[in-house]
Parts: structure tokens; sequence; C-alpha cells
């Protein structure tokens, strides 16, 4: 058994062995070869990104989609029909159900799309609008943690349920850098036609050290047979073809310069634009700036003359405060003064009952009391003159009032005037009385008939 390695491919040409063994080879071999012209196929993608852009007349995308398609189809298994016969199906088939948790997926949009029937069209224009949506790595990793269904819908030895399923998701993820474009009514969504992988970008023979040096050795040895025939039209070839080869090389260098420098120039333009866009944000930044102070001076400016105002408003509410407890003082003190004192009271009830028992008991003369105002002023007399030292004496002066009372008869004529006589309505009653003609001169109150005691 022999194996040639070509630029990471393996071809493998089996002389014998356990035919389990083989299978198993072979299918480890398949798996290989996929992953590795996989990852070549990324890397020209992203490579011939960066000069063009990528749609559906791309060879190195027509390539990339083939593969990945071979990939999702590796060890699919079939659909069991009703009478037990297995019918192919395409990856769609496990796409459709594995990548519905994905969040704002495309699967119900490719499902209602009018133009693409076969479930291999809608598989391949899922994975035009995966990319440039930027999410055909997310859409495998999420189908590739659903173990479950991978399992339901591969078969053992499948390349989603192996290791390289892990590379897989890691290498398509360099994809969401490029700004895809297709066309989802063109002939690549045929699905009537399987895909085909072209190996020939990717396939590289490396020549060995010692076979370059035997192939030199060679040359030579033509070079200096001595032969007559030996002419330098006989070993012009070479050196033709080298001078090919140098100019094929220098062709590219200078391809590769004018690259750099188409593309030092759009960086230059990139960073000066950048540096405008700086620039301006710089002076807007200032202006923000100058625009924050100015609110702040105006906001400090504003609570001061707020608090200046509060202050004021303070200090004439306390004004007022005090000109109002100042004003209610004064009306209490001018209602105090106007009203009469109860002592002051006391002194005409007393006078008025001693009047009234004088006129009871016929002690009623000239040389009396002319007045009620005279006799209030006699009592008041007295009892100021008392002083604090005849103290002792205030209960014999209650009981002397008291006797008094008891001893006069209220006439009905005064009842229905003064009513009680140490009520203040009494006093404004004998107030009223004093004006009258009854009270004028001892003579006619005694004369009345009203005043007649009974």
């Amino acid at each position: 058994m022999a194996s040639l390695s070509l630029g990471g491919l393996s071809v493998t040409r089996g002389g014998g062995g356990c035919k389990k063994s083989l299978n198993a080879r072979n299918a480890a071999v398949e798996r290989r070869n996929l992953i590795t012209v996989c990852r070549f196929s990324v890397k020209t993608l992203i490579d011939r990104s960066c000069f063009e852009t990528i749609d559906d007349s791309s060879p190195e995308f027509n390539n990339f989609a083939a593969i990945l398609e071979q990939i999702l189809s590796h060890r699919l298994k079939g659909q069991v029909t009703w009478f037990g016969y297995e019918s192919p199906r395409s990856f769609w088939d496990y796409i459709r159900v594995a990548c519905r948790k994905v969040s704002q997926n495309c699967i119900c949009s490719i499902e209602n799309m009018e133009n693409v029937s076969s479930s291999r069209a809608k598989g391949r224009a899922w994975i035009r609008v995966a990319l440039m949506e930027k999410h055909l790595s997310e859409y495998i990793s999420t189908a590739l943690r659903d173990f479950k269904t991978t399992r339901r819908f591969y078969e053992d030895g499948a390349i989603v349920l192996g290791e390289e399923a892990n590379m897989l998701a890691g290498m398509l993820l360099g994809l969401n850098a490029i700004d895809f474009s297709f066309c989802l009514k063109g002939e690549g969504l045929d699905g009537n036609f399987p895909a085909v992988i072209d190996y020939t970008p990717y396939l590289k023979f490396t020549q060995s050290s010692d076979s370059i040096s035997s192939d030199e050795e060679e040359l030579r040895t033509l070079g200096s047979s001595g032969s007559e025939s030996s002419t330098p039209e006989n070993i012009g070839p070479p050196f033709i073809m080298d001078e090919n080869s140098w100019f094929n090389k220098c062709k590219r260098v200078k391809q590769k310069y004018q690259l750099t420098l188409e593309q030092k120039g759009y960086l230059e333009e990139l960073l000066r634009l950048r540096e405008n866009q700086l620039a301006e944000s710089v002076s807007q930044n200032k202006l923000l700036l100058q625009r924050i102070e100015d609110s702040d001076l105006t906001h400090k400016l504003e609570k001061e003359q707020l608090e200046y105002i509060i202050v004021e408003l303070q200090d004439q509410l306390t004004v007022l405060k005090n000109n109002d407890l100042r004003s209610r003082q004064e009306l209490t003190t001018h209602l105090t003064n106007q009203w009469p004192s109860p002592g002051a009271l006391d002194v005409n009830a007393v006078a008025l009952d001693t009047l009234l028992y004088r006129k009871h008991n016929k002690q009623w003369d000239d040389k009396s009391f002319q007045s009620l105002d005279q006799l209030s002023a006699e009592v008041s007399l007295s009892q100021t003159s008392l002083g604090p030292a005849h103290s002792q004496d205030g209960d014999g002066k209650q009981d002397m009032l008291n006797i008094l009372n008891e001893g006069k008869e209220d006439t009905p004529s005064l009842l229905g005037l003064c009513g009680s006589l140490t009520s203040v309505a009494s006093y404004k009653s004998l107030t009223s009385l004093k004006s009258s003609d009854y009270l004028a001169s001892p003579t006619t109150e005694m004369t009345s008939p009203g005043l007649t005691p009974s």
C-alpha cells in the first residue's frame, strides 16, 4: 500500500488487507481531504476578496460552495418512505431543523422562495444568504451543538459527527470579514446537478532537493560531453525556460508592487479621512465642553439669585409675622382697656344692692347718696382703705355682702329691667337704669308706683 501527499490531500492505493480497516481508513482520508480542501478554499476566498467583490461568477466561491455541500452531505442518511425504501435527501432537510434556534434566521424566507423548489436548490440558496448575512459560522455551530438532531440525520463516520466538525466551524468564521453579493435567481441554484469540486487550484508538486541536484548534474554532463554536435541551440531550451521563469517572477513582483501601491494609496486616503473626522470630532467636543461650562455658570448664577430671593422672602415673612403679633397685642390691650374690670362690676353691684336695700327699709333721705355713682365710689374707697393689713377682714366683708343680698327683696320692676345684678348684662341694664327717670332723684323713685314694695 502506497500513499502520495499532494498539497495536503491524501491519495491512497491499497494492495490488500482487512476490508473493514480499509473502509475505515478510506473514510478517514475522505474526511481529511474535504476538511483540507475547505481550508484552502476559505483562504483563496479571503485572498480574492482583497481585490474584487465575490459573487456567483467567482470560481473560488463556486468551488467553496461545492466543497461545503459535499461536507454537509457526507454520510447523510436517506429518507425512508412508507414502503420501506430509502430515498436520498439533501442537507437542507438537516439545516432546516437544526438551525431553527438561531436568532433572526433566514429559514422561513428560503422556504417561501418561489423560484426555488427543490431541496438541494434551497440548500444552495441558504449558503448564499448565510454568507451575505455573515452568519454561516453561527448556523453551523448551532447545528453541530444539536447533537441529537445531527445523530438522527447522519450515519457514523460523518464529518459533522467527528472531531473535524469543530475545525469546520472555526474555518468558516473568517468568512464574516468578506462582503458577498449573490443573485438568488441565477443558474447556481439549479438543484438538478450535483456539485463537483475542482482540486487543481490546490494541487502543488514540490520537488525534493535530491531530485533537483540529480537534474542539475545531468544537465552539466550533457553540456560538457565534448560532442561536436553539441551546439548552443541544443542546450538553449533550459536557458529559455529559466528566462521565462524569471520573466514570470518579475511580472508577479510587479503586480504585487502595484497592488501594494494601490493599497498604500487607499490606506493613506483612509487615514486622511479619519484624521479629518478626528479633527471635526475634537472641535465638536470643544464646543460641547464650552456649552457645558456656560450652562454650569448660568445654573450657578440662577441658584445664587434664587437663594437671595428666598432669604429676602424669609425676612419679609418674619417682619410680617412680627407686625401681626404686635397688632394682636395692641388689639388685646385696647379691648382690655375698653371692657370694665370684674372688681368694678362687683363694686357697682354692691352699691346698687345697698341703694335698693335702703329704699326698701325707708332709709332714703336728702342727706343720702344722690346717685349710684357716688355710692359706688364710697364702696370702692372703703375697699381700698382696708389695704393689705386688713386682708383678714375679707371674710367679714363677704359675709356683709351676703347679709345685704339676703335682706333685699327684688321688686318686679327691677327684675324685669336688670335681671341678675352680678352679671355683665345687669351692669349694662344698670347703665340704662341710671339714665332713666326712676333714678333721677330719690323723691321720684319713692313716689313712683312701680317702686313701691309689695
